[in-house]
């Protein structure tokens, strides 16, 4: 401890810097007084009304919100959309059967005809955003506590959206800012046909799969082309044969002139979320204690799942989707918990809190608050930390057994069962019924066997024990602590173990229903975890919750005052943001250089029948060993990846990349793995987005899917 305090002091000697190049997710409204220059320095050749304007079509007319976590771009005046393969996945999969595997063997529409729709998808645009910051926090003041805070803001932030949306078809949503200092409100138009045009198949669009996940160098054609369709007006309508193509404001062209180490790039996207502001307390809880429990939780539900996977095609397509979410997350956690350790994240957070008290101790008169501040987050912490994990690790085992699902579905609708008539106790009955026989074919019921015993021991390993389920003491008393004799009892007694027990239930009165869901120890496991996180649990940790949001609102406004000049960028809360960097490599370890592109050579050295992610396509081996590149080529080698210091997140999966032309020269759709610590702490060292070279998308389309009447939308531009 004595060598890390003197560490901390030795640091300790200059004001905290700006933000570096690369770092940042900047509010498009405001890049011109925040980062435009910098920008233009750095080599990029558009102002900030090509970026962003209200009045006139803008690169932000280009950019979507496709589906609920994912970003798009146009890319032609006829509405056709690009965003990553991982970003369709679901779609795809939702038209795939075993003997038309869109994921298997790609998808590519001829005509207009052929475009398949998708029920429930959406892609939204933003139409335009203000600053709401007067309006939202009239009748506020700092004698508030912060549930009144809360409440007077949420009144008047639905005002402000009432009346934005007034006689319109637009969606509109008031968001905070730097924990409530400053508010904005966004208006959105949302369009809801929205068809598939074509996916290259999953050996191409998610070449190296979980195993790459997260690492560079990658080779993965990340890629997929949806078309926005809007009724007579151009205007967002419900699925019809007579709505048309959507022509959009703006679409991007497509750079074929490649890029350079040291070229200038820009993103804009919708980052999910990030917490660059949590003290170094809250970054240890999270990288040190959360994160490490989830890994393991997640380690043993995908091990389970790749068992089951591996039972044959119809158990692979069917797991296919969740085992993907399940990894995704997972491996994200391994980088987050490397970065913060190879970062020294903590220690640089240990440091800016030291020179923020030391500051704060030369205010006059001292009553600012700040002295104590950093104090009062550590009794915060202190009071937060057990139940953070109760409910972190508590939801993350809920959420891991399926068959939960299926006894959460009865005991909801158990009441609907009392004193009704025999006609809607047959409506309801039925539907159980055949949510069973849903859950029992699915195959999750011997996941579920595996993974429940060591998901209880690691809940219990990691929490206190006035916040354990009463479950725990009988596992205890009953079972000698054995969680894997109390989980066998389970399976081979609990009606929602096994098929045939619970066709039996079904068949039983509502009341003998009733009783026996009281008694199953399925549901009652279900329900004693639930229990202790509804009256245990979440009041606690909303009401510390509270607590934090008031100290880091005070903590982002002393940073304010402490260095004025300094130019802060907000949390990424799913709202549009510019990033820009540069394409470079990074050193990973000693000895250990990445560069900053791969090649179509490199998908080829991965290859490996023997494991499913490095198999190749087919047709894609076919072009390669003839050579027959065409135009996409460069020095003979065909470009598919490259990374650069952008700082992204989730969200900004399928994000354009743009050269300083702002011209589209790649799709974003990954991190590297030590990376990922940027939602956290940005290390201008480490931190590269991973994105698809745009000349590889348009070389899959022409001499892979032979989809070349795709091409002739596209404008397509080579400057000299």
């Amino acid at each position: 401890m004595g060598n890390r305090i003197f560490l901390i002091l030795a640091l300790a000697v200059s004001a905290i810097q700006p933000g570096r190049s690369g770092e940042g997710m900047w509010i498009p409204m405001l890049v011109d007084s925040l980062k435009l220059g910098e920008m233009q320095h750095m080599g990029f050749t558009l102002g900030k009304e090509e970026i962003y304007s209200n009045m006139n079509p803008s690169l932000k007319d280009a950019i979507v919100i496709f589906g609920g976590g994912c970003t798009g771009e146009l890319i032609s005046p006829e509405g056709l959309v690009l965003t990553n393969h991982h970003c369709g996945y679901s779609r795809i999969q939702a038209h795939s059967r075993v003997n038309a595997n869109y994921l298997a063997n790609g998808f590519w529409a001829s005509s207009r005809k052929e475009e398949l729709p998708n029920p429930g998808l959406t892609v939204t645009f933003l139409v335009r955003m203000e600053e709401v910051t007067k309006q939202a926090l009239e009748g506020v003041n700092d004698t508030l506590t912060e549930t009144d805070r809360n409440r007077i803001i949420r009144e008047n932030t639905h005002r402000i959206e009432m009346y934005a949306g007034e006689g319109n078809h637009f969606n509109t949503e008031v968001k905070p800012f730097f924990f409530g200092r400053v508010f904005y409100l966004f208006v959105y138009e949302v369009f809801r046909d929205v068809r598939l045009v074509g996916a290259p198949p999953e050996s191409i669009g998610r070449f190296g799969g979980d195993t790459d996940n997260w690492i560079w160098p990658r080779h993965t054609g990340d890629f997929s082309l949806f078309r926005v369709y809007a009724d007579k007006n151009n205007k967002p309508a419900d699925y019809s044969p007579d709505n048309i193509p959507y022509t959009p404001r703006k679409y991007f062209r497509l750079s074929v002139n490649g890029i350079r180490e040291g070229d200038f790039t820009m993103v804009l996207g919708y980052p999910g979320r990030t917490d660059e502001y949590l003290t170094s307390r809250g970054l240890e809880l999270i990288a040190e204690k959360s994160l490490p429990a989830k890994v393991e939780m997640r380690t043993f539900r995908l091990n389970a799942m790749k068992d089951h996977m591996n039972k044959g095609a119809e158990s692979r397509l069917r797991f296919a989707p969740k085992y993907i979410s399940v990894s995704n997350s997972w491996k994200k956690w391994m980088g987050v918990t490397k970065g913060v350790e190879k970062s020294n994240a903590l220690l640089s957070k240990e440091k800016q809190e030291l020179q923020f008290t030391r500051w704060a101790e030369g205010l006059a008169p001292k009553d600012s608050g700040y002295i104590t501040l950093m104090d009062r987050f550590r009794r915060t912490y202190d009071l937060y930390e057990p139940v953070f994990l109760a409910q972190d690790l508590g939801g993350e085992l809920i959420s891991s057994i399926e068959l939960f699902s299926l006894a959460n579905a009865c005991l909801t609708q158990y009441n609907s069962l009392l004193d009704s008539s025999r006609t809607h106790v047959n409506t309801v009955l039925t539907r159980l019924r055949r949510t069973g026989i849903n859950t029992f074919r699915s195959g999750v019921m011997e996941i579920d066997r595996q993974i429940l015993p060591e998901l209880l021991r690691i809940y219990a390993t990691h929490t206190t024990s006035d916040l354990q389920p009463g479950v725990y003491q009988t596992i205890k008393k009953n079972f000698k602590g054995d969680y894997k004799a109390f989980v066998r009892h389970i399976f081979q007694t609990s009606y929602f173990t096994d098929s045939i027990r619970y066709e039996k239930l079904m068949k039983k009165s509502p009341s003998a229903i009733h009783k026996a869901l009281w008694s199953d120890p399925l549901p009652a496991l279900y329900r004693d975890f639930n229990h202790t996180l509804l009256f245990n649990v979440y009041g606690r940790l909303d009401s510390l919750n509270l607590e934090l949001s008031r100290l880091y609102r005070k903590y982002v406004g002393g940073l304010m005052a402490m260095e004025p000049e300094r130019k802060l960028y907000p949390d990424a809360n799913f709202t549009m943001r510019v990033t820009y960097g540069r394409v470079e490599g990074y050193k990973s370890a000693d000895a250990v250089n990445f560069n900053y592109y791969t090649t179509l050579d490199g998908v080829m050295e991965k290859e490996n029948q023997e494991i499913p992610d490095y198999v190749i396509s087919p047709e894609l081996k076919d072009v390669y060993l003839k050579k027959d590149f065409g135009r996409w080529a460069t020095n003979g080698k065909i470009p598919v990846c490259f990374i650069a210091s952008n700082h992204t997140s989730g969200g900004n999966s399928g994000s354009p990349v743009l050269n300083s032309s702002g011209d589209l020269i790649g799709i974003n759709f990954d991190r590297n793995w030590e990376g990922t610590v940027s939602d956290y702490v940005y290390n201008p060292a480490i931190c590269r987005n991973i994105s698809l070279d745009i000349r590889y998308v348009l070389f899959i389309i022409d001499k892979v899917a032979r989809a070349s009447w795709i091409l002739d939308e596209l404008t397509l531009v080579q400057h000299p």
